[in-house]
């Protein structure tokens, strides 16, 4: 038997209208449904509106799509005061056309039942609006508001599916905010089936640290990220983090950039560090780390390149100071702005706030060089696991714009007993350097020893650090031709 054509039809993709919501586009693999209907539940305060208005405000801006964004709740100044806090001029979409809203006050006493109940006056209202406005982007805030003001809710499941499937027929693409009830993704409990999408956000604290979360809980003819995924509502609006985001599809240097100490390069085949790498310096209290990373930053500057030190222990001016006792003097390269120091404690937001911050921060200097010390303070506002998914995200951010990412990380035992968060790190790092404390009779030696170096030879020796007033050296460094490990 013969066949004169084995090859079949590949699958129509399922049409997609894109969000423009940092890392949202990601997770839902393209966007939401186009011509379809969104669900976004979750408690209050959790982000529902401001997700629904950033993605009228975007399609409009981003996508020249048109939005009508229907309140039940808010009214119309309102919104214009509460969005403007984001950056979303509003009010110049609305005089552009580009953007309308509409306020639908419902209540028992301005409601009139007869009979079965019926959506026929929303669509009314929707379909003018519609038609008016040529919007592309509907948003519904909230359905909820509605169903409170009835007594007779024996059709309301009927009726939603008939708005659903209408809003279908218009073309347009939809995102409805519904309030999570209990254990309930909504109060009826039905939305959730009659929807295309359906969004999750939670917000909650733990040990008095507030969190976001995000899931998508379905997707009807479309893959998605299943994974809960944290979200924060900045100063732009929302940014979602995915891990699923980030892929390994940065291009690898070849360029080598300094350590700033000429015997730590020596034991790096003579060159120090590749460009875009990530550099992990670990080890207990008083090893040298911060003086290593100050160096490293200094030796960018030398360069003329722009370093951008984030402190999370020492404030700048005692960094400043205590590196002068090694003959580092950082006053000129502060003054000249090309380095940049930032301290703050961990504890002074989540960890989705502090990434925002460190990238955000980097998007504005355009450094070629970043330093974090030590990235350890981190888990005092979450567990090793939430902390190394937060640096994932760092550093694949820098690995894609070709910065040096230097980070130091404190230990509490010697470098042949590695602590949980060095396991943990390692795995992500290019270049691991451990320094360790030893006594020899009443004398403490500092030695350094590297741990792997991807790409590169290295030394496979322990050396001596010295630190002095003429600044960091290594003793036991030179290395035979070709003796480098790799």
């Amino acid at each position: 038997m013969t066949f004169e054509n084995n090859h079949r039809s590949q699958p129509k993709a399922l049409p997609k209208a894109k969000t423009g919501i940092s890392g949202l586009d990601d997770i839902t693999y393209g966007g939401l449904p186009a011509g379809r209907t969104t669900l976004v539940c979750g408690g209050p305060g959790c982000g529902k509106t401001i997700l629904a208005v950033e993605f009228l405000v975007r399609g409009a801006r981003e996508f020249d799509e048109p939005g009508l964004f229907v309140s039940f709740e808010e009214d119309k100044e309102q919104l214009i005061e509460n969005f403007a806090s984001l950056g979303f001029d509003i009010e110049d979409l609305i005089r552009k056309k580009k953007l309308k809203i509409v306020q639908v006050a419902v209540s028992k006493q301005e409601l009139i039942q007869s009979g079965s109940f019926t959506l026929d006056g929303l669509l009314i209202l929707l379909d003018h609006a519609i038609r008016e406005l040529g919007a592309r982007r509907v948003v519904l805030d909230t359905l909820e508001s509605v169903f409170a003001a009835l007594s007779n809710t024996e059709n309301l499941r009927t009726e939603v599916a008939g708005l659903f499937q209408w809003l279908k027929d218009k073309g347009v693409t939809a995102v409805i905010t519904g309030e999570r009830h209990n254990a309930e993704l909504t109060k009826y409990g039905f939305e959730e089936y009659v929807s295309d999408c359906v969004i999750l956000l939670d917000h909650r604290i733990t040990d008095q640290t507030s969190k976001r979360r995000m899931r998508i809980i379905k997707y009807r003819g479309s893959s998605h990220s299943a994974d809960e995924v944290p979200f924060l509502i900045g100063d732009t609006g929302l940014s979602v983090f995915p891990i699923s985001s980030l892929q390994l599809n940065h291009v690898a240097g070849i360029r080598r950039v300094s350590t700033g100490i000429k015997d730590l390069d020596t034991m790096l085949e003579d060159k120090g560090y590749f460009e875009g790498t990530t550099v992990l310096i670990s080890g207990r209290a008083g090893t040298g780390k911060s003086s290593l990373a100050a160096t490293f930053a200094l030796a960018a500057v030398d360069r003329g390149e722009r370093c951008l030190y984030f402190s999370f222990e020492e404030s700048g001016s005692q960094i400043e100071r205590n590196m002068k006792s090694l003959g580092i003097d950082l006053a000129p390269s502060l003054e000249s702005g090309l380095l940049t120091i930032l301290a703050f404690r961990p504890t002074f937001r989540g960890l989705e706030e502090h990434l925002v911050a460190i990238l955000r921060e980097t998007e504005n200097i355009k450094p070629t060089c970043v330093v974090m010390d030590p990235v350890t303070n981190f888990v005092s506002q979450g567990g090793v696991a939430e902390v190394k998914s937060m640096l994932t995200r760092v550093l694949d951010v820098l690995k894609r714009q070709r910065i040096t990412l230097l980070m130091t990380a404190l230990t509490r035992g010697d470098m042949r007993r590695l602590s949980e968060t060095e396991v943990n790190l390692s795995s992500l790092v290019d270049t691991w350097i451990a320094l360790d404390l030893e006594f020899t009779g009443e004398k403490r030696r500092r030695s350094l020893y590297v741990v792997k170096s991807r790409g590169m030879g290295h030394s496979h020796k322990t050396s001596e650090m010295i630190m002095s007033a003429r600044g960091l050296s290594l003793v036991g460094t030179i290395e035979a031709e070709g003796a480098y490990d790799r």
